[in-house]
């Protein structure tokens, strides 16, 4: 197998924790993409938004002890996680930036994957991947989120909802940052992202891989509905059709549907549709 060129050896991990998150998940979370992987990076930027306990406090020393190249970042006020990847992202020293989440495990091979798909495809700008979904151990997978691969799929998929798994994606620091970086909203930091580069013409593709196993819990598809959360996704929708991305049919049938599982729908049923619909 060809060795990697120097452009891409240098790597940059974007992470972000806070409050809530559980050390003994972001223990693993780290380790997965630094010592584990056939391809370690040469930085984690962890952006630790707002104050955190005195456990999460002394899991992130003793990584540090660990993994020296861990570069903490700290907001002294807890802003969100698209505000806390806006920062983040500034931080970053390398063009080669990998997203990760601090409750999730990415597989060994995944950075070489990634890698070496941009090594050979130097126009894409933002590479994903597919995702099993587990609760309490690995080997309980409940489910996947699978992702179109092409970017023609992509663009035709975009329209109707988020073509990238966040946790599994490496992407072009300068791309995103002529973008306007990450941006504040709502459970849609990502989303609004990719329509931005979209917008700007950038290359997408997903591999075919399972490049992370995704920690999920029995209150996630709770935590996916309510007014909140329609009103931000009915922002986006209505931003896509500002932008000409959507018809007024397309924004139509987007804001119905997302009303229906989104306030109308029950937990239990809402788990369903997304198992059933918004997984593959």
């Amino acid at each position: 197998m060809p060795a990697i060129i120097d452009k891409y050896k240098k790597i940059s991990v974007l992470m972000s924790v806070y409050k809530n998150d559980k050390p003994e998940f972001l223990y693993c979370a780290i380790k997965s993409v630094t010592l584990l992987q056939t391809l370690q990076p040469s930085e984690v930027i962890l952006v630790i938004d707002g104050p955190i306990s005195v456990e999460l406090n002394n899991c992130i020393k003793m990584l540090m002890e660990e993994i020296p190249y861990i570069r903490p970042i700290r907001l002294l006020e807890n802003k969100g996680l698209g505000n806390a990847l806006y920062e983040g992202l500034l931080a970053c020293s390398f063009e080669i930036v990998m997203r990760m989440d601090s409750d999730d495990i990415s597989v060994p091979d995944r950075f070489e994957k990634q890698i070496r798909y941009m090594e050979m495809h130097p126009d894409v700008s933002v590479l994903g991947g597919q995702i099993s979904e587990f609760i309490d151990t690995e080997d309980n997978v409940v489910g996947y989120r699978v992702v179109p691969q092409t970017p023609e799929e992509i663009a035709h998929v975009i329209k109707w909802r988020c073509p990238f798994n966040h946790m599994s994606v490496a992407f072009l620091r300068s791309c995103v940052m002529n973008s306007g970086n990450y941006q504040d909203w709502f459970w849609n930091e990502d989303y609004y992202l990719w329509i931005r580069m979209f917008l700007a013409e950038c290359k997408f593709a997903n591999l075919p891989n399972i490049l992370v196993n995704v920690r999920v819990g029995k209150d996630m598809y709770a935590r996916r509905g309510g007014m909140r959360y329609f009103k931000s996704e009915v922002r986006l929708q209505k931003y896509m059709l500002d932008n000409s991305i959507i018809n007024s049919k397309v924004f139509l049938v987007n804001v119905l549907v997302r009303f229906m599982v989104q306030l109308l729908l029950p937990n239990k049923v809402r788990g369903w549709f997304f198992q059933k619909f918004a997984r593959s």
